[in-house]
């Protein structure tokens, strides 16, 4: 059997974002990343469940979508496995990349100058939103 990705589903219930969606976007987040490549197989709904105590109907919904966006196939017996990868920039998020380290030395000094790991997100979400303004009409 082929060993399961090193991904781990994280469920925040207080979020107010449906379980699903949130190994939706953890899973986008990974393939973004580069943690999950092609061919890698996700965590079988058993080991979600057992890692999470969620339902197994919610893992399966996560996956049918995921599916459903062509990010990933189910094989049956043999469990889902990763179709492609999501972002633009080959590279650009691995740990050794020129722009990661930038961002991690910014974050560094926005920590040392007091901003909170909120503050910071809303900043970087503002410049992000500021910079791609437009880009969804494309």
């Amino acid at each position: 059997m082929a060993e399961s990705a090193a991904v781990e589903f994280r469920i925040d219930r207080r979020s107010g974002v449906a379980t699903y969606l949130q190994i939706v976007q953890q899973t986008k987040q990974a393939l973004r990343l580069g943690v999950l490549q092609p061919g890698d197989r996700l965590p079988t709904a058993r080991e979600v469940v057992e890692a999470t105590a969620i339902n197994p109907n919610t893992v399966l919904k996560a996956y049918r979508e995921l599916e459903r966006e062509g990010l990933v196939e189910a094989r049956r017996g043999l469990g889902t496995f990763v179709r492609r990868t999501l972002g633009g920039a080959a590279g650009a998020s691995a740990s050794d990349s020129p722009l990661r380290t930038e961002l991690a030395d910014w974050a560094r000094r926005a920590r040392a100058a007091g901003l909170e790991k909120d503050d910071v997100g809303a900043l970087f979400t503002a410049v992000i939103d500021s910079t791609y303004k437009g880009d969804q009409d494309r």
